[in-house]
Formats: C-alpha cells, structure tokens, sequence
C-alpha cells in the first residue's frame, strides 16, 4: 500500500532558481554509506589515517577526484571552491558564475551538474554506486561560506572520531 510508505522530504528549496549566481555547498553520499574512496579504509581504527594528507584514494576514490576537477571544463562558467574526498561520500563548494556585466550565463542547474557527474562516475566504475538524491545548502554570505569551508577541511580530522 503506499500510503504506508513514509513520504520523502523534498531537499530543494522551492521555487529557488539553481542555475543562479552563487555558491552551494553539497553532499553526495554513497549507497548505504559504503566505503568506496579511500584506500587506507579498512573499517578498523589503525587503518584510518591520522592527517588527511595520509589518505589514498581507492581506484574509486581517483575516478571521483578527476570527476569533480572535470566539472569547471564541462561548465565553464561554474567553479569547485573546495572539496573533500570522504569514504562514503563527497562535500564540496561548487560556484557559478556570471559573465562580465555580472549576468547569469545560460547555466545547468546544480541537480544537473551533480546528475551528470554521478552518471559519469557510474559508468567509468560500471555499476551504480550513490543514494538515490543529494544534499544542498545554499550559501547566503561569508559566515555561511566560511562555515562551510572549515567543515570540509576538518571532516577527514573528525573522520577518526566518528568511529
């Protein structure tokens, strides 16, 4: 019976243009919060790095890194601010841009841009390996975005803690 079934929350904010100049902050998580990314993850404490310049990606882990570094070549007019490579999932601060009068360019909206890269990373690992959506958060000032780039530069510190 689906009236049984819960009803999803819609993660947009409605009536919000997500072509507009900005910066949004996203988070891409993988089926069932799998492990896919990091090479030294092995699920046992010792094996979580100490620094996050002691992670290695996996071979998933590098398909996804040279996947987001591809977005600003497919979109030119959209930027990837900061981003962070997790075990399980992905956060970054994707930027779109206006032309020089400061007008919105003819731009993909965010769910696009993260729909086409998801896609493209499943067909180099050739099976599906994300949750179904994503989260977005737009970011309104430079509080907000300065909030944001700390939580992505700490996430692989806390990592450790989180298990």
């Amino acid at each position: 019976m689906d009236s049984e079934k819960p009803k999803r929350k819609h993660p947009r904010i409605k009536n919000y243009d997500y072509a507009t100049i900005g910066a949004y902050f996203i988070t891409v998580c993988t089926s069932q919060r799998r492990n896919y990314f990091w090479q030294s993850f092995v699920g046992a404490s010792i094996a979580r790095p100490k620094n996050p310049t002691e992670i290695k990606l996996s071979e998933y882990g590098k398909i996804v890194d040279n996947a987001i570094n591809n977005i600003p070549k497919i979109y030119p007019n959209t930027e990837i601010d900061r981003y962070v490579i997790m075990p399980d999932h992905i956060h970054l601060i994707l930027i779109i841009h206006g032309d020089e009068c400061g007008r919105a360019m003819l731009a993909p909206t965010v769910m696009r841009i993260i729909q086409h890269t998801k896609g493209f990373i499943t067909k180099q690992i050739g099976s599906s390996i994300w949750q179904k959506s994503f989260y977005d958060h737009v970011i309104r000032n430079r509080e907000d975005y300065e909030e944001h780039v700390k939580y992505i530069y700490e996430n692989p510190i806390k990592w450790e803690n989180d298990y």
